[in-house]
């Protein structure tokens, strides 16, 4: 039996979460009015 790959799975689980707060971000500066990149510089 193959064992599991808890890396990927975790890679996995990181994308959806950056993706998720992206489209949060995205809906709060929607909902202010403001252009994307207006705010302050992000930490990446």
């Amino acid at each position: 039996m193959a064992k599991p790959n808890y890396s990927y799975e975790k890679r996995q689980r990181e994308i959806a979460k950056k993706k998720k707060k992206e489209e949060k971000e995205a809906k709060k500066r929607e909902a202010k009015g403001t252009s994307p990149g207006a705010g302050p510089a992000q930490e990446g």
